[in-house]
């Protein structure tokens, strides 16, 4: 089965009541697993990072502007990675270290985060480097839990439950994360993204 919801009904009192769901899904994932091609994970951004990602997020819906309250449940959020409870396998593209949110000192500042945080027992960390070959045609990002697959598209949010379907996603995240670039050759990627935008 698959269901969606227009972003101006499901963000209609603003970013922090959507925060709030975010939080116990992935509360109730213990096993979690994101593509996240073009920027951060949300579960590993700096509030610098996921204020500048708020703001332009109400700024094009014109949707209730609530962002430091939005922001502070998406820091709340990332208790999951601290809990022991939980693991999160996320593959990022090469293009997620640059693209600019919020320009150079918050790149920076987002991206000493990911070299710390890269580590943590329950995080398998991966980029996918720009030249990278892999056996699937490319594809937009995607979270998955135990029960569905989530994607946030221009318009709305896209759910997928159907088990065929999400066979497929995990499929397509296995091709992803055998491409991606783990451990030291992964944080040498996430480095050179460091000098790039140290040097801007």
């Amino acid at each position: 089965m698959t269901s969606s919801t227009p972003w101006q009904q499901r963000l209609s009192t603003g970013t922090e009541d959507i925060q709030d769901e975010v939080i116990g899904w992935y509360q109730q994932t213990r096993h979690g697993k994101a593509y996240v091609p073009n920027m951060i994970w949300g579960t590993v951004q700096t509030e610098a990072y996921a204020t500048v990602v708020l703001s332009r997020v109400v700024d094009f819906l014109g949707v209730p502007d609530d962002v430091p309250a939005g922001v502070a449940k998406r820091m709340e959020r990332q208790q999951v990675l601290y809990d022991g409870e939980h693991r999160y396998d996320v593959v990022l593209g090469e293009q997620a270290l640059y693209t600019n949110v919020g320009g150079s000192l918050v790149m920076c500042e987002q991206l000493e985060r990911l070299l710390r945080e890269m580590d943590l027992p329950s995080l398998g960390l991966g980029i996918l480097p720009a030249d990278a070959e892999f056996g699937i045609v490319p594809m937009p990002g995607f979270n998955m839990g135990e029960d569905r697959a989530h994607y946030e598209l221009v318009s709305c949010g896209v759910d997928i439950t159907d088990v065929d379907e999400l066979a497929l996603h995990h499929k397509a995240f296995d091709a992803l994360s055998g491409a991606a670039r783990y451990g030291d050759s992964a944080r040498s990627l996430i480095n050179k993204a460091l000098a790039f935008w140290s040097n801007t």
